[in-house]
């Protein structure tokens, strides 16, 4: 059986209008500008005022429009998401509908921030055996609505957004041409939001436990990347001086100084958005991608190395050479419509008030 490739043609994002900078975090919370970039790097993120399908769907238009493709020719929608409209039916069912994609397949993928990731590998490994010959991948999320914006070592870290590409069935020796996927499971409770099936909702006062173990989840990342890394260019037969651009997961900028420093790649063929968006978990891989091509860092051709790490703690890295093709057939710069009047304190200032009646509630 001959192996297809799966060339990514198409991409798109989904970034909300109101932005939430430091110094308004620091009007509600102990903390300031100076503590949270030098950190972390991020000066900002964005905040939505509607739910995760919406903006996937945005991405999806978007992602589309540059393939310069009808809807109708997906036959495959998978959704990177860990904050989904709700549990059942899934977000990639909303989108297909809200798209008209009628002749896709749709399901949500949980790996957290490694969601994104995680489907461009299985969507390539579908693609490669003749599965399928045209998917349409999402990473989106709606984090906000989900924080303790009491706690800042982590209310402070991340942002909603999504971002999307479309992956199509090539000759060409283009795309995800190695990539590796790994779950550090021992780890798993590092890194948690307790609201599955051991929430009692009846019980619920409006704070959800979310664990952040922040120094053993950057140690666990660092150990986890380098490997999945490592593994990619043992492969491949590559080293570091192949490689023209890296593009990894925006979760902190020491982090992705530290796999610059392992790649040997120099700052400006790094790949570096969390000052705007901060961790926007599955979005920040699509995302970092589209402004990599607008800005002209991604040239035809070009070898590009991803790695992410996630909740589970999942992991992955990825040898991604890239096409003839860097800029898109039609506009892709459609935009959210809905929450444009309403500012990001407008959004945030219930919900940490919430929070904190809560805690209060329970002595804490």
């Amino acid at each position: 059986m001959k192996l297809a490739f799966a060339e990514v043609t198409g991409w798109g994002k989904c970034v909300p209008p109101a932005i939430m900078t430091n110094h308004d975090l620091a009007t509600f919370m102990e903390t300031s500008d100076e503590w949270i970039r030098t950190r972390t790097g991020i000066e900002e993120r964005r905040v939505s005022a509607v739910g995760t399908s919406a903006m996937a769907t945005v991405a999806a238009r978007n992602a589309l429009a540059a393939a310069d493709l009808d809807p109708a020719e997906i036959d495959l929608i998978i959704v990177g998401t860990c904050t989904p409209d709700e549990i059942i039916p899934n977000v990639a069912s909303k989108v297909q509908q809200d798209l008209g994609a009628k002749n896709a397949a749709a399901f949500d993928l949980n790996a957290a921030c490694s969601s994104f990731f995680y489907a461009m590998h299985f969507a390539t490994s579908s693609i490669r055996i003749g599965m399928h010959k045209k998917v349409l991948i999402i990473g989106a999320e709606r984090l906000t609505r989900i924080l303790d914006w009491t706690k800042r070592e982590s209310a402070v870290l991340f942002g909603d957004g999504a971002g999307a590409m479309v992956l199509e069935a090539t000759d060409k020796e283009v795309g995800l041409l190695s990539s590796k996927v790994s779950c550090d499971a021992d780890a798993r409770d590092v890194l948690s939001l307790d609201f599955g099936m051991s929430f009692d909702r009846y019980q619920f006062d409006g704070v959800m436990p979310f664990n952040f173990e922040g120094q053993e989840i950057f140690k666990r990342a660092v150990k986890g990347m380098s490997a999945a890394v490592e593994g990619v260019f043992k492969e491949t037969g590559l080293a570091v001086d192949d490689i023209d651009v890296l593009i990894p997961h925006q979760a902190n900028k020491r982090l992705i100084d530290f796999l610059a420093k392992m790649c040997k790649v120099p700052e400006e063929k790094t790949m570096i958005n969390i000052q705007k968006y901060g961790n926007t978990s599955s979005a920040t891989l699509p995302i970092a991608y589209c402004e990599a091509l607008e800005t002209g860092m991604v040239k035809p051709g070009d070898s590009i190395i991803s790695a992410v790490f996630g909740g589970g703690l999942t992991c992955g890295a990825g040898l991604i050479v890239w096409g003839d093709r860097v800029t898109p057939l039609q506009n892709n710069q459609m935009e959210l419509e809905q929450g444009a009047d309403q500012s990001a304190l407008d959004l945030i200032l219930p919900l940490f008030e919430g929070s904190k009646k809560a805690w209060e509630a329970r002595g804490k």
